[in-house]
C-alpha cells in the first residue's frame, strides 16, 4: 500500500503517538511549552511532567486523548489563556486553581508579592488586606511566606471569591475573604494595603486581546486610572501609622502613581520594576492620623460577620 494513501477497508490505522501530537500542534502555531502543558492535561498528568512526556514521545495515544489534545489545541490558537484550559497557574510557587470568573495571575504580580513582604519583614503578625484578590493569588503567596501575618482578601465578585477562597482551603492558609468593593466596609490599623487592581484604559487595544478575562477586573476609565486614585485617597483612614500601601499599574503609569501618592501625604514614595525592567508597581507610606496605639482588625469579629 501507498505510504500516503488511506487505510484500506477493514485495515487498522496506526495509531498517532505523543510525539506526532505535539509535531502536528507546532505546525499549527502553537507554542511549544503550550503544547506540552496541553498534551499534559489531556493525558491526566500534571505540568510538572514535561520530562515524562519527551522520554515517552512514541507512546500511542487513544482516539479519545488524540480529540482531547486537539479541542485544547484549537482553543488555544482562538486566544484562550493555557490557564484556563488546564485549569491552573503557578504562582509564587504556588499552585492556583483558575477559571474564567478570575484573571490569570502573572509573573509580574510577583514583584509587588516581594515588596510586600520586604516591608512586613520587620513586622510581627502584621495586618495585611489585599484588595480585588480575584483568585487569591498576592493574598495567599503573603500568608505562605507570613504565616504569622493576618491577611484579609476583598473582591466585589462573589464569584471570584468562590475560586479563591477555594484555592486558600485546599493549599490550608488561613485568609479570610470578604466581598466588597475596595475598603469599603475594612478596618483599620494595616500595616499593608496592596492591591492590583484594573488599570488599563477603557478603549485600549490590548483588551482585545484579553476577551476571555473579565472585563471589571481589567478596564478602569479613560485614563486607567480611576481605581488606582480611588484605593490612594481611602486607604489612609485604614492604614496604622507608617503602614504602607503598594499598587501595581500599567507599564507607563508609575509616573502618575507617584504623583497621586505623593499629593496625598504619603512619604518613602517609590516604584519597583518587573523582570522585564518596567516599573510595574508603586507605593508609599502613612505617617499620618492619629498617634498611639495601633488598632487591629478583629479578625473573629470579620469571620463572624461573613458568617
Amino acid at each position: 500500500m501507498n505510504p500516503g494513501s488511506p487505510p484500506a477497508p477493514g485495515e487498522r490505522k496506526a495509531p498517532a503517538t505523543l510525539g506526532a501530537a505535539l509535531a502536528q500542534a507546532l505546525a499549527q502555531g502553537l507554542d511549544r511549552l503550550d503544547a506540552q502543558l496541553l498534551l499534559l492535561h489531556a493525558l491526566g498528568r500534571g505540568q510538572q511532567e514535561r520530562a515524562w512526556l519527551l522520554a515517552h514521545d512514541q507512546d500511542p495515544l487513544t482516539g479519545a486523548q488524540r480529540e482531547a489534545h486537539e479541542a485544547l489545541c484549537a482553543r488555544r490558537l482562538r486566544g484562550e489563556p493555557l490557564a484556563y484550559l488546564v485549569g491552573e497557574k503557578e504562582f509564587f510557587g504556588l499552585m492556583l486553581a483558575v477559571d474564567a470568573r478570575v484573571l490569570v495571575p502573572r509573573p509580574d504580580t510577583e514583584t509587588l508579592v516581594e515588596w510586600s513582604l520586604q516591608v512586613l519583614a520587620d513586622r510581627q503578625a502584621p495586618a495585611v488586606i489585599d484588595l480585588g484578590t480575584g483568585s487569591g493569588a498576592i493574598a495567599l503567596a503573603i500568608k505562605h511566606r507570613r504565616v504569622d501575618a493576618r491577611v484579609e482578601a476583598v473582591d466585589r465578585s462573589e464569584a471570584a471569591l468562590a475560586v479563591a477562597r477555594a484555592n486558600g482551603e485546599r493549599l490550608g492558609l488561613d485568609v479570610a475573604w470578604r466581598c466588597g468593593h475596595w475598603l469599603e466596609g475594612a478596618g483599620s490599623g494595616y500595616d499593608l494595603v496592596v492591591s492590583n487592581p484594573p488599570y488599563i484604559r477603557a478603549g485600549d487595544p490590548h483588551l482585545q486581546a484579553l476577551t476571555y478575562e473579565p472585563l471589571t477586573a481589567l478596564a478602569a476609565g479613560g485614563d486607567g486610572l480611576q481605581d488606582l486614585r480611588a484605593i490612594v485617597a481611602a486607604a489612609p483612614a485604614h492604614l496604622a501609622p507608617g503602614g504602607w500601601l503598594l499598587l501595581e499599574h500599567g507599564w507607563d503609569q508609575a509616573a502618575p502613581v507617584r504623583a497621586l501618592l505623593e499629593g496625598a501625604g504619603y512619604t518613602e514614595v517609590g516604584s519597583r520594576k518587573d523582570l522585564a525592567g518596567i516599573e510595574r508597581c508603586s507605593g508609599g507610606r502613612w505617617n499620618g492620623g492619629r498617634q498611639g496605639p495601633i488598632e487591629r482588625p478583629d479578625r473573629d469579629q470579620g469571620r463572624a460577620e461573613l458568617g
